[in-house]
C-alpha cells in the first residue's frame, strides 16, 4: 500500500511540472500571427510521442508471443 501511495505521488507532482511548462509555451505559441511555429511545435510533440509507444508494443507483442509458444 506505502509503495502505491508514493507512485500516486510522484505521479502528481511530475504532472504539475509538465502542465506549467505546455502554460508557458502556449503563451508563447498562441501571440505569434501566423501560428506556424505552434503547427511545427505541436506536429514535433506528436512525432515525439509516437516512439515511446511503438517501443512498448513491441515489447507487448514479442512477450505475448513468446509466452504464447512457451505454453
Amino acid at each position: 500500500m506505502k509503495r502505491r501511495a508514493v507512485f500516486i505521488l510522484v505521479f502528481v507532482l511530475q504532472y504539475a511540472s509538465v502542465n506549467a511548462q505546455c502554460a508557458m509555451c502556449r503563451a508563447v505559441l498562441e501571440s505569434e500571427v501566423g501560428q506556424e511555429t505552434a503547427k511545427g511545435v505541436n506536429n514535433g510533440i506528436i512525432y515525439l510521442m509516437i516512439f515511446p509507444y511503438i517501443l512498448i508494443g513491441g515489447v507487448a507483442i514479442f512477450l505475448y508471443r513468446y509466452l504464447r509458444s512457451s505454453k
